[in-house]
C-alpha cells in the first residue's frame, strides 16, 4: 500500500507575542537545532471584521532553515491605534524592504527599523492601501493628481 504524505500539513506555525518577538527570533536564528538562517517572506493580514478574530493585524514571518530543510510560519498579532512590532533587521538584513512594504501598505510600524520610509507610495500619503477600511473610491485616485498632456509636458 502506497502512503502519500501531505506536505502541507508538515509546516509548523507559532504565535509570538510582540514583546518576545526578538528573543524568540534570535533563538530560532542562532540555535543550531533550529538554524532558521533565512527570512523567506514577511507580510501582513488585516483581520478587520474577520469572524472570531481578536486582533486587527497579523504580521507573518516565513522562516526557512536551509541547514535542516524545514520551514516555520511565525505570526505576531498587533492592534490599533498604533500597531507596532520590533524590527528583525538585526537578525535578518533582508527584512528591511519587506518591513517597509508592510509599513507602507498596512501601517504597522517596525520599531528600531533603520530606514522606515514608504516604499510603494510617496511620503506624505496619508493612508494605508491594503487595510480593509481603506476606501475603494475617492482616495489616491488619478483625479487627485495634475494631469499631464502633450502640451504641458
Amino acid at each position: 500500500m502506497l502512503k502519500v504524505r501531505d506536505k502541507t500539513r508538515e509546516q509548523l506555525c507559532v504565535r509570538v507575542p510582540p514583546d518576545r518577538l526578538l528573543e524568540v527570533f534570535r533563538f530560532l536564528h542562532d540555535d543550531p537545532r533550529c538554524a532558521f538562517e533565512q527570512l523567506a517572506d514577511l507580510t501582513c493580514v488585516d483581520y478587520l471584521n474577520f469572524p472570531k478574530a481578536r486582533d486587527r493585524f497579523g504580521v507573518i514571518y516565513a522562516l526557512l532553515s536551509i541547514t535542516h530543510g524545514h520551514r516555520l510560519w511565525a505570526k505576531c498579532f498587533v492592534n490599533d491605534p498604533e500597531p507596532a512590532v520590533p524590527t528583525v533587521t538585526g537578525i535578518w538584513q533582508g527584512a528591511e524592504w519587506m518591513e517597509r512594504e508592510v509599513w507602507d501598505m498596512f501601517g504597522v510600524r517596525f520599531n528600531g527599523h533603520p530606514d522606515l520610509r514608504r516604499i510603494l507610495t510617496w511620503e506624505g500619503f496619508g493612508a494605508f492601501p491594503l487595510r480593509k477600511d481603506y476606501p475603494l473610491r475617492g482616495q489616491g485616485e488619478r483625479e487627485d493628481f495634475e494631469r499631464l498632456t502633450r502640451d504641458s509636458a
